[in-house]
């Protein structure tokens, strides 16, 4: 597919056969607009990707990928329509309307949101990896800012942004910049180590994305800071150590299901289906809720690395 869809990857003025209405997003990478198909009338969104930064191979393999998931629900799949500017490669991708699931939190103020639309969005993410993984790929990059709303109330979302996905067991390094999202054996890589991509990497980030839907804020800025470091002792040796900052907030079930997702052993941690077993109970003690912790790791958005 990739091969022949270099051969033929068309050119095109965006003009000629779109309305362009706003911007839905930016980042690194280039940006995203809504669009109206001027013939066809139909609204979608079209993924610009930099040509200066992007080799031609790299975003073909974004949009396959992309193409290959179209058909999961809650997956933002390309459409099928994919092109090229004087400076950038286009394709469109399903329209979400509501933003993102970033949108949906207080950066600054440590607020978390509600149980029902966190256990929404953990299902539908669950769902989406474990496609992904039968499917023999590794997203690489969940994270709030990738993960698109059809309705603020999270009954209909949609995992997006494939440009870092991989078939599983492909050699990938260490990113420049680790986030908190970046699992302990990703962060602690040398800077010319290798490791094969696993979907133990989507399973950590869900885990800390999970965490930080429930508290407003992250367990750590990376995986191999001090709140990091607390938390392994503490994982190791749960009736030993104290609970890290706003571990407290989750109920038994809720703490077993993150340190399974969480756990710092790859081969040890839990797939994201984990979830299913523990949607029925709650996640937050009530009396928890609203407290105050010292060590707080306020949440920042990740958006545009």
């Amino acid at each position: 597919m990739v091969e022949l869809t270099a051969q033929n990857l068309p050119w095109l003025e965006v003009t000629e056969s779109y309305t362009i209405l706003r911007e839905l997003g930016s980042g690194s990478y280039g940006h995203v607009l809504l669009a109206v198909h001027q013939r066809q009338g139909r609204p979608m969104a079209l993924k610009f990707i930099e040509k200066r930064d992007t080799e031609l191979e790299g975003f073909l393999s974004e949009y396959c990928i992309s193409l290959s998931l179209a058909a999961h629900p809650c997956i933002a799949g390309a459409l099928g329509i994919a092109f090229q500017t004087k400076h950038h490669y286009v394709f469109a991708q399903d329209l979400a309307p509501a933003r993102d699931l970033f949108s949906l939190l207080q950066p600054q103020v440590g607020v978390g949101i509600a149980e029902l639309p966190v256990k929404r969005c953990a299902l539908q993410l669950a769902s989406a990896l474990e496609f992904m993984a039968a499917q023999g790929l590794v997203h690489r990059d969940v994270k709030p800012e990738n993960v698109l709303l059809l309705d603020p109330e999270c009954r209909r979302i949609k995992l997006t942004d494939f440009g870092l996905s991989c078939p599983r067991g492909t050699a990938i390094e260490a990113l420049p910049e680790s986030l908190p999202y970046t699992a302990p054996e990703l962060c602690c890589l040398d800077p010319l180590a290798r490791l094969p991509a696993e979907p133990s990497l989507d399973a950590w980030a869900l885990g800390v994305l999970l965490f930080c839907l429930l508290t407003g804020y992250f367990p750590w800025h990376t995986a191999a800071d001090r709140h990091y470091r607390d938390f392994e002792h503490w994982h190791r040796s749960p009736r030993v150590r104290p609970r890290p900052p706003h571990w407290g907030r989750f109920t038994y079930e809720a703490r077993d299901m993150l340190r399974g997702l969480l756990d710092p052993a790859p081969t040890q941690r839990s797939p994201p289906t984990v979830i299913m077993a523990h949607i029925k109970h709650p996640w937050l003690e009530p009396k928890e809720l609203g407290t105050a912790h010292v060590g707080r790791v306020l949440l920042g958005s990740s958006r545009g690395r």
